[in-house]
């Protein structure tokens, strides 16, 4: 058996996989604004236009089109429908997209010295029962090749390279991000038990046969002693199990931010669990526990799914009403590169936008989407000098500052076989865990750029002091509504349940929302389910 460090390794997923949103797609603002030598750039979501749902003044249609299949939203979800058509046989669909790009939250940027991700950066192994996942990746290339006892052998050149995770803990860096260098016997001890109750856990199969814990979430086991985790914080799931040691509540804290935005205090405790339980690690002989990675993060993933959709997409498109007559549906939506609107008429759509989204699109919407939450987030790209160099541990992949405010950031050229390069550009993440993300929120976007800069540096000096001196390059990055964030009696509360079900047999629901937990495999699966729905009649619960 693994020890805990090797099986939990971090699982930065930010928005990992995230199905597309109106709103939620990146966008940039470069700025010709500089402070000192420092370039800042502030971006973030499209929320001035999308606000206009709210009032709805839009110009009447003016141009109409007819389809047989509308997939509203371009990310992960809907990339997925669109490939599963394909797999179908079906080419008569239609794609409508509020960016001049797809790929959602699996975006990028990109500078004179590397790209870099907007959102979700990399995708861990599948569990090896996960066939339709793993036909995916072999389409791709990115799985080469099968070995003799049937496990799929990867891209060494898409896994991530070593060292792929460090640790700044008690004034120096360590490999993992596990603390192991600088704690007590009895937080040794605690780790170790921590590590041993969740192997467990992912071993573990209820008397349906099914894991209690499993990717994606429908597969996993109707257990209720289990599902009754999801009643109480991880918070408190670790105080009733006797842990009291502070590295591991910060190490769980940090995992739970990662995954779900939510921190320990606020995050569903079978969510908190999952997130070490529902990777099986299975995928290769020797049980190793890696990830695959590129520089632009999942847009690389994105860009593989893009090819479904080549001529049958509307961008610069923001649907503003969707509603059923006579057995079709009526779809509107507003050309904001045209300033002109467009209705679409179509036999099925599915929805690939988020619930918050949604309750301003389709009516009666807003009893059960109150219940959805979505945690803020900031990314923050940084073009820095030589600050990297001559560490006790090298730079890696992943580099977590153990007790700072966010999560760490990312080597983005960690992947690229030079490895001697001018200039080093990384990306920090942070989610903005809180008791009321609707207030937090809105304080989001009254700081202004100069604010973001600081908050960025100040929390990466705590690991590296003189940061600001080597920072050539910054661009903030803000998501108002970042991921799904699955608070206790969410994920399998009844208003999750209600957003799932289709209207009239004729408006159908693929998002990472729907299941709870924003990850890749969610997205990709939600896409493959909804379609086999429409157009096999069959339903998966998820």
């Amino acid at each position: 058996m693994k020890s805990g460090e090797d099986c939990n390794k971090s699982r930065r997923n930010f928005i990992k996989g995230v199905g597309a949103s109106l709103l939620l797609i990146p966008f940039l603002q470069f700025c010709s604004d500089k402070i000192a030598v420092l370039m800042i750039r502030l971006s973030g979501t499209k929320h001035l236009l999308g606000h206009r749902l709210w009032i709805k003044d839009f110009p009447e249609p003016s141009q109409k089109i007819q389809i047989p299949y509308l997939i509203v939203g371009g990310g992960i979800s809907g990339l997925s429908a669109a490939r599963q058509f394909h797999k179908k046989g079906i080419s008569d669909f239609l794609m409508v997209e509020l960016e001049n790009h797809l790929g959602g939250n699996s975006s990028n940027g990109e500078n004179k010295y590397s790209k870099y991700p907007l959102g979700a950066h990399y995708l861990p192994l599948p569990n090896f029962q996960d066939k339709e996942l793993l036909r995916f990746l072999e389409e791709e290339k990115i799985i080469t090749a099968y070995d003799s006892q049937g496990f799929p052998v990867f891209d060494e050149l898409q896994l991530s390279f070593a060292p792929d995770e460090r640790l700044f803990y008690k004034n120096s860096w360590q490999e993992g991000v596990v603390p192991k260098v600088g704690n007590t016997i009895a937080q040794d001890l605690e780790f170790a038990r921590f590590f041993k109750l969740m192997d467990s856990f992912r071993e573990s199969k209820g008397n349906d046969g099914k894991y209690l814990f499993d990717i994606p979430l429908y597969l996993s086991s109707s257990d209720l002693q289990t599902r009754n985790l999801d009643k109480i914080t991880m918070k408190e799931w670790f105080e009733t199990n006797n842990f009291k040691a502070e590295p591991l509540f910060n190490y769980i804290d940090y995992c739970c931010k990662d995954d779900f935005g939510l921190g320990i205090e606020y995050v569903s405790a079978w969510a908190g669990v999952h997130y070490f339980a529902g990777r099986k690690q299975n995928a290769s002989s020797d049980k190793k526990d890696s990830v695959l990675t590129w520089p632009e993060g999942n847009a690389r993933l994105a860009s593989h799914l893009k090819k479904y959709t080549e001529e049958k997409t509307l961008k610069n498109h923001l649907v503003y009403e969707v509603k059923v007559e006579n057995d079709k549906v009526i779809v509107k939506a507003f050309d904001d590169a045209k300033k002109v609107s467009v209705e679409i008429t179509a036999d099925k759509v599915i929805m690939t936008t988020p619930q918050f989204v949604n309750q301003y699109l389709i009516k009666d919407r807003k009893t059960f989407t109150k219940d959805f939450h979505y945690t803020p987030w900031l990314l923050a790209t940084l073009t820095v000098n030589d600050l990297f160099d001559n560490f006790s541990f090298p730079l890696s992949w992943d580099n977590v500052i153990y007790d700072a405010k966010g999560l760490g950031y990312i080597y983005n050229q960690h992947q690229t076989l030079n490895q001697v390069q001018d200039k080093k550009v990384i990306t920090y993440y942070y989610s903005f865990s809180s008791s009321d993300l609707k207030k937090t929120r809105k304080e989001l976007y009254k700081k202004d750029k100069e604010y973001w800069k600081q908050f960025v540096l100040n929390d990466l000096k705590v690991a590296h002091p003189d940061i600001e001196e080597y920072t050539e390059d910054i661009e903030v990055f803000l998501l108002g509504h970042g991921m799904i964030s699955p608070a206790p009696g969410f994920i399998f509360g009844e208003s999750k349940k209600q957003a799932k079900q289709n209207i009239q047999n004729s408006i159908y629901f693929a998002h990472t929302d729907l299941s709870g937990i924003s990850i890749f495999e969610e997205a990709f699966h939600q896409g493959i389910n909804v379609v086999n729905e429409i157009v096999d009649g069959t339903s998966l619960d998820s």
